[in-house]
């Protein structure tokens, strides 16, 4: 069952780990590239690093942290945050319709049984279908419609309003979720380290005594 997403303010995605890939040249006698990097475990992807700086600091667990992409949608900035105790969320915006496109992971499954009972979005206790579709579930409920993919401890969901946003755009949205790299981190996640606020002038405080305010008042006033 879907949790409510905490925002946080302004805006963090996960260590992926990739196995790596060599080849071996005819005649070699060592290990090849590819023995060895498995010998030595797989590779971090890109980004990894700094994705658990930023998603830690919000509260989100590394592995949960995703980002998606579709023609004409941007990322709603302020959308960002937590999703029940260490999930994702993070919502797209058609800047010619206003459609609202939501990625949400967390962690759980989804299985034939289990898929009628979640229901889609945050509307609980309305009746969901359930399509096969490829690797993923096709989810209609409530006026919305998602698709959601299994990984493995967790599931990713893109989700929309089912007259805003076309099937295919929801569908394409979903097999391009992925967890991000550094330059995508950078635009979705805020910083782990925050630059400290600006001290507030104040008008009425006065350049020299102890600083007290200023609370002369003109004649005739």
């Amino acid at each position: 069952m879907i949790r409510h997403a905490r925002v946080l303010p302004v805006l963090v995605l996960a260590p992926l780990l990739l196995t790596a890939c060599g080849s071996e040249k005819a005649g070699d006698s060592g290990p090849s590239a590819s023995a060895s990097a498995s010998a030595a475990g797989p590779a971090a992807a890109p980004g990894t690093r700094e994705v658990a700086s930023r998603a830690r600091a919000m509260g989100v667990a590394p592995e949960l942290v995703y980002v998606t992409e579709a023609p004409g949608f941007t990322l709603a900035q302020q959308s960002v945050g937590v999703l029940g105790d260490d999930g994702f969320s993070a919502t797209w915006v058609d800047g010619e319709t206003n459609a609202l496109l939501r990625l949400a992971v967390d962690r759980g499954t989804i299985t034939a049984d289990t898929c009628p009972e979640q229901p889609v979005g945050d509307m609980s206790g309305e009746h969901t279908t359930c399509e096969r579709d490829g690797d993923a579930w096709y989810r209609t409920g409530a006026g919305r419609h998602e698709y959601a993919l299994s990984e493995e401890g967790h599931v990713v969901r893109v989700s929309a309003e089912k007259d805003a946003v076309p099937r295919d755009v929801l569908h394409a949205a979903a097999l391009a979720a992925h967890r991000p790299d550094d330059t995508e981190t950078d635009r979705l996640l805020p910083s782990a380290h925050p630059a400290p606020a600006s001290p507030v002038e104040r008008g009425d405080l006065p350049r020299y005594g102890d600083g007290a305010p200023d609370n002369h008042v003109d004649v005739g006033g």
